[in-house]
């Protein structure tokens, strides 16, 4: 029998590491705000004006913490390195807008797997990212990375809105990569600079095992958009997805390769499975059978 959804992660490697709790803009003054990480409940006082501080409810004990990226970061364990770094974040002639947050009732490493998966695009978001009868993956590459990440290249995709920007169907080149076990990015053809790519990161907030908060950050070249059109084009994406994973069965990803059958498409959630088992990540999982 697995865990209960609320039960406390065990994994050090998630434990030790960095994961958003919280959009900076979604802090008020005077007004509380709770949350819960790897099945711990955490409460935030203050606001990014101010001093900020976060304490586990159950001790009261204070919470490692960071800003950056225009999220709050925590740590319940102790830091084994840092944030993760994105070159993107700091060019000015990119857009950085949140994308908000989101709750999603299923495992946050099924909300990563999501995002890794273009076959979806013309089922689930008909019309934007995909239409028939263009249906078919082409063959793309995936490795892990001497810097021991998922990393995805050569991905195409034939999509008829791309992006806010897009004045018409593109094929679209893809690069998708996995820098933690909750933590995707993807480097998307900008319809204006071919030459040069958008950047999305999600970062998925285990709040236990069955549930998560997906923080999007859109790093998005300026031109003839603004921030409300980049989040509300998110937004709508991100809504055609959610009901897709909350009817995900079973609700924590399967680990097992014998457990779901994958086809070519999905050559890079195969390498996430076995990255996240050489990497002994349990917690939102179903672990492989010995």
């Amino acid at each position: 029998m697995g865990r209960a959804a609320g039960h406390e992660c065990a994994d050090f490697a998630l434990l030790n590491d960095w994961h958003v709790i919280a959009d900076l803009a979604a802090l008020k003054p005077a007004t509380p705000f709770e949350t819960r990480l790897l099945g711990v409940d955490l409460k935030v006082d203050g606001t990014p004006a101010d001093a900020l501080s976060v304490r586990r409810a159950d001790t009261g004990a204070d919470v490692a913490i960071k800003q950056q990226y225009g999220f709050l970061w925590a740590c319940i364990g102790e830091p084994a390195r840092d944030i993760i770094h994105i070159p993107e974040a700091f060019e000015t002639d990119r857009y950085i807008v949140s994308g908000g947050s989101i709750a999603v009732n299923v495992s946050g490493l099924r909300a990563v797997e999501n995002f890794l998966d273009m076959g979806h695009f013309p089922f689930v978001h008909t019309g934007w990212l995909g239409e028939e009868p263009h249906t078919e993956v082409p063959s793309y590459k995936v490795e892990i990375t001497e810097g021991d990440e998922v990393l995805a290249t050569e991905c195409k995709f034939y999509q008829p809105v791309a992006s806010p920007t897009a004045e018409g169907g593109i094929m679209a080149d893809y690069e998708y990569k996995v820098s933690r076990p909750y933590t995707v990015a993807l480097y998307k053809t900008n319809p204006v600079q071919p030459e040069r790519m958008d950047y999305i990161a999600l970062f998925v907030q285990p709040v236990d095992e069955e549930n998560c908060i997906a923080h999007p950050l859109l790093c998005y070249l300026r031109h003839n958009t603004d921030e409300a059109e980049i989040r509300w084009f998110m937004q709508l994406i991100f809504a055609q997805d959610k009901p897709i994973l909350e009817n995900q069965v079973p609700k924590r990803l399967p680990l097992d390769p014998r457990a779901e059958t994958p086809i070519r498409a999905d050559a890079s959630s195969v390498y996430y499975r076995r990255w996240l088992r050489s990497h002994n990540i349990t917690y939102g999982a179903i672990a492989a059978s010995a």
